[in-house]
């Protein structure tokens, strides 16, 4: 479990966590509305040196964009509760890009077996909990790797 006490705290937790993504690694995050995956997101595509606003592309579902040396796909599948459409997401997760995706519950049949799931809890106004869950041996390396230096900090 990550303690986040405030922005900056969010902040560090997707700088290191971007330290240890690669291409075509396929992140998870989940929480309520307001918990901050989008924000996250934003910390996300800033350290991997991406130079546009992302913000949430609810009306969009999928928003691509070119960081300093990885592509990032950003999803928000929230509109697609009770949709049984897929989107071609199948191309995204086979693209050599970063992806994210929040609310990726409303399109589970469509996911890979392995990924790395973010769950953010409200725990406070500023103040949050981070877990991580990893499906595949290559996420659980990540999800040690980021546990192993946010508690060295």
């Amino acid at each position: 479990m990550i303690k986040i006490n405030n922005i900056n705290d969010m902040s560090h937790f997707g700088d290191v966590l971007t330290k240890y993504l690669s291409a075509g690694d396929l992140i998870l995050l989940n929480g309520d509305l307001g918990a901050g995956k989008t924000t996250l997101s934003q910390f996300i595509g800033k350290a991997l040196g991406v130079q546009r606003n992302i913000n949430s592309p609810t009306f969009n579902i999928i928003k691509s964009y070119q960081g300093t040396d990885l592509k990032l796909h950003h999803m928000d599948c929230y509109r697609l509760e009770d949709s049984e459409e897929d989107l071609g997401f199948e191309e995204y997760f086979e693209d050599d890009a970063v992806i994210l995706i929040e609310w990726s519950q409303f399109i589970a049949e469509f996911l890979p077996d392995h990924y790395l799931s973010i769950n953010i809890q409200t725990e406070h106004t500023t103040e949050r909990t981070i877990t991580i869950d990893a499906k595949g041996k290559h996420y659980h390396r990540i999800k040690e790797d980021v546990e192993r230096e946010l508690s060295a900090n």
